[in-house]
């Protein structure tokens, strides 16, 4: 009976500390089913943080706010280039549209990119040096949790840089 005890408050402290923290992180707090259809997606300019010329639509959560899962799409026109840079969370993304190269290490170099066709998956730990170029209109998701960042490799790379010296 002793044992049966300790193995039931465990359970209850475990369980329980499980239950509570879906409300610090993720959807715990929502209530809502959450479906999105293609054509309702709202596409607009992407972040200041990623090179003019992409577009992006957060499907779900805030990818801005810490401890908060995200699903976010990125639409990049052919030949877009993210130059090396790095997050401070996981990276998790699936090609959706086209064709996604993707280079590990500090420069952009397409001969050695790696070729993600539609249906592909990739997760880059964070910090990890990489850099992205879109063969063909691409489309691709990410999900993680927040907040997502992007850090250059080479901070004149920054378009957020760029901008400030407007």
């Amino acid at each position: 009976m002793k044992k049966f005890l300790v193995i039931l408050t465990f359970l209850t402290v475990f369980l329980g500390s499980v239950i509570r923290g879906q409300d610090k992180a993720g959807h715990g707090g929502e209530t809502e089913h959450v479906a999105v259809r293609p054509d309702a997606i709202k596409w607009g300019p992407a972040p200041p943080g990623l090179p003019p010329g992409s577009q992006i639509a957060v499907l779900t959560g805030d990818p801005a706010k810490p401890g908060m899962a995200y699903v976010l799409r990125v639409k990049l026109p052919d030949g877009y280039k993210v130059p090396p840079h790095w997050h401070p969370s996981d990276e998790n993304v699936t090609v959706l549209k086209g064709t996604l190269l993707v280079g590990k290490g500090e420069k952009l170099d397409p001969a050695n990119m790696e070729k993600l066709p539609v249906g592909s998956f990739m997760r880059m730990p964070k910090t990890m040096r990489h850099s992205a170029m879109a063969k063909g209109e691409t489309i691709i998701q990410f999900h993680g949790i927040g907040p997502f960042d992007i850090n250059y490799v080479n901070p004149a790379d920054d378009p957020r840089k760029k901008e400030d010296k407007k």
